[in-house]
């Protein structure tokens, strides 16, 4: 990417999964590891003709954006939610949530730690390679944040044998994130972004006990600001010390569903202050939905980082005009100067392999879209 490109335009990172990919990640396909490839290449190929300066592999070889951890840690076993209702105390509530919040427990898969965490083999490094070997473009790479990692793989009565709390898991999450870390940016790799969607959850939910499912597992203290400041250390752990590569953290507000209202409402501004202490170079935000509310929040953003900016929505089918993307982000600039402003959908465009929120030709409706706009702002 020529970095004198203004607005570049990049993607969160999943793309819808071809249905014969699903099916064949069902069955276990033999032939499992040539259809991943054969739809990546689908997947580089639908956000290069977009336009799209800075892409992803699409997350083809995940069936979320976390629970592929699953097949490439010791010590970590995959679990539906349906199968984590036999761990949950109060198991009534948490079904209740799950029809409230529109998430079906036979879809949602988690990664539950059950021995010691050690890496089998790379995380995300061989899914680079595959991407760095059928694309010029610029590349970013997605990993889930440590906070999430800690929090939503420990489950009463599976992890405690190993690890008393998700304090005591956190440090060897933070040695694998670490170490990939590390060798994802010796390897070049322009962006890589940690996934923290849990962040909103704490942020907006507060001491509520209404939580998304997310939540719902976590062994988090009722202490919004204290997991918040666990957040922080946890994330600055991670990167202490590693440079060359934009570091970045997305937050997002729920893409399970898209049904608007079961999911996070309220701005970001009570984040900010936490996001500020964290060592990342970029902070990529959901704006495309009203629920967010005004972009002003980013206004105490430190003066030195970029904005991820989210202008299409991932959930709708509507398709989003140009002229309105480039309003948009012309109310942004009135707080943030345009060098520091990346242009991208909210959230990804298909989150969990059997439930994406949008078909692929959407998707690629409004890369183009946002593309259209991009260049119009130039």
């Amino acid at each position: 990417m020529n970095p004198r490109v203004l607005y570049p335009v990049t993607v969160v990172g999943s793309w819808p999964r071809p249905a014969w990919l699903v099916e064949a990640m069902k069955r276990r396909s033999p032939a499992l590891a040539d259809l991943q490839d054969q739809a990546t290449l689908l997947a580089i190929k639908y956000q290069e003709d977009a336009g799209v300066d800075i892409i992803s592999d699409g997350e083809q070889r995940r069936d979320n954006f976390y629970s592929f951890i699953a097949d490439r840690l010791d010590g970590v076993r995959l679990m539906t939610l349906a199968e984590l209702l036999d761990y949950v105390e109060d198991k009534a509530a948490f079904e209740n949530l799950l029809n409230a919040l529109d998430v079906p427990a036979f879809a949602i898969k988690n990664p539950v730690v059950v021995g010691k965490v050690r890496r089998r083999k790379p995380l995300v490094m061989d899914d680079y390679r595959f991407l760095r070997e059928h694309t010029r473009k610029s590349i970013k790479v997605t990993l889930p944040g440590p906070y999430l990692l800690s929090r939503s793989t420990w489950v009463k009565g599976l992890s405690e044998s190993t690890y008393p709390d998700g304090d005591h898991l956190g440090s060897d999450i933070v040695a694998v994130l670490r170490e990939e870390l590390q060798e994802l940016v010796g390897a070049g790799v322009e962006t890589i972004q940690f996934d923290e969607p849990v962040l909103s959850e704490l942020l907006l939910a507060g001491r509520s006990a209404t939580r998304t499912f997310m939540c719902a597992a976590l062994a988090a203290s009722s202490s919004p600001e204290g997991e918040l400041e666990r957040a922080v250390g946890l994330m600055n752990r991670v990167v202490e010390g590693i440079h060359g590569s934009i570091l970045a953290v997305h937050v997002c507000r729920g893409n399970w569903s898209r049904n608007e209202d079961v999911l996070l409402s309220g701005p970001y501004d009570g984040l900010i202050p936490y996001l500020n202490r964290m060592k990342l170079d970029q902070f990529v935000l959901e704006y495309a939905t009203a629920r967010a509310g005004t972009p002003k929040a980013l206004a105490s953003l430190r003066e030195d980082a970029q904005i991820g900016y989210g202008v299409v929505n991932p959930r709708t089918s509507e398709i989003e005009p140009p002229d309105e993307i480039v309003a948009r982000v012309r109310e942004l600039t009135e707080f943030i100067s345009p060098e520091r402003i990346f242009l991208n959908p909210d959230c990804g465009f298909g989150t969990f392999a059997e439930r994406p929120v949008a078909d692929a030709r959407t998707a690629y409706a409004k890369l183009r879209t946002l593309v259209a706009a991009a260049e119009k702002l130039r």
